[in-house]
């Protein structure tokens, strides 16, 4: 059975003790502490509650990201990933030449600024 270690670091960085989650989902904190040792495998409807308690994702909870938060961009930024996903192959080939030329315009600024100085 995996370690749940991630979940046992949410409940002590949120200084909570086993008691106060095991309420939250409605277990026992013995039945609870199974799932910090690895003991029991947590059900998905209580890895759900728990990432939405501590506001992380599931991937972040099973240790797959390192990322916390369920949005790792800003609403311009997923804005924009929505649009580009609606685009076709070839357009998307398009962008992303025009991402890559304006990417590399802007490091030849900073070389030439640092030049500069």
């Amino acid at each position: 059975m995996a370690l749940y270690q991630r979940i046992k670091d949410l409940r002590e960085d949120a200084d909570k003790t086993q008691s106060e989650i095991a309420e939250y989902l409605g277990t026992t904190a013995q039945y609870y502490g199974k799932y910090e040792k690895g003991e029991r495998e947590i059900p998905f409807s209580r890895a759900i509650q728990l990432a939405k308690y501590y506001n992380v994702s599931l991937d972040y909870m099973a240790d797959l990201t390192i990322y916390k938060n369920k949005q790792m961009y800003n609403d311009d930024e997923n804005e924009l990933l929505k649009k580009y996903s609606k685009l076709s192959e070839r357009s998307k080939g398009r962008v992303e030449q025009f991402i890559e030329q304006l990417y590399e315009k802007q490091e030849e600024q900073k070389f030439k600024l640092k030049e500069a100085k």
